[in-house]
């Protein structure tokens, strides 16, 4: 079941589910969720190694940050790939779940994200993919909203999340050992 506004706003303000919302978001949410805004975003570079035991994920570097009261922009070219991070921290607790649907006017653009499940127990911003895959380069405003997060209840028992990326970091520094 995906929870409502009424209860999200619930529960940011008693067990801060969301952190650094909007003011938007926390008076007249669109929707069944939130809609979360662009913080950060990195370039790639290096290699990577995904193992059966290990894993390393390529270098980064920041290439735009949201900064309060400043307008930032970032053009991404067609065929550009960034690792973005959210302006809000989540404090997923043992019964909910966090799945993302891009916000529409991104592919309409020709930006297509790339998003994962948030798991029970995650803390921390949020780290997604975004690729231009059309054929116009893309404006965004740093702090754009451009993610919708939709809150699912984990029926039947679930597991707290025992993950490296716990915190809202975006890479490893080395080759690491899963959990």
């Amino acid at each position: 079941m995906i929870l409502g506004p009424a209860k999200l706003l619930e529960l940011v303000r008693k067990k801060k589910l969301v952190e650094g919302l909007s003011e938007r978001e926390l008076t007249n949410p669109e929707g069944a969720g939130f809609d979360l805004r662009l913080g950060e975003v990195y370039k790639i570079a290096g290699s990577a190694f995904l193992g059966e035991t290990h894993r390393k994920t390529a270098d980064i570097k920041l290439v735009k940050e949201f900064k309060l009261g400043k307008k930032t922009t970032i053009k991404i070219k067609p065929g550009d790939f960034y690792l973005a991070t959210t302006i809000e921290s989540v404090n997923t607790p043992k019964n909910l779940t966090i799945d993302f649907k891009p916000r529409t006017t991104t592919f309409r653009s020709g930006l297509f994200l790339r998003t994962g499940n948030v798991a029970p127990g995650y803390c921390g911003k949020l780290t997604f993919a975004m690729k231009n895959e059309g054929p116009i380069t893309v404006e965004i405003e740093m702090g754009a909203r451009i993610v919708h997060a939709q809150f699912k209840e984990v029926k039947g028992g679930g597991s707290m999340y025992r993950g490296q990326w716990q915190g809202g970091r975006v890479t490893a520094n080395k080759k690491e050992k899963q959990v």
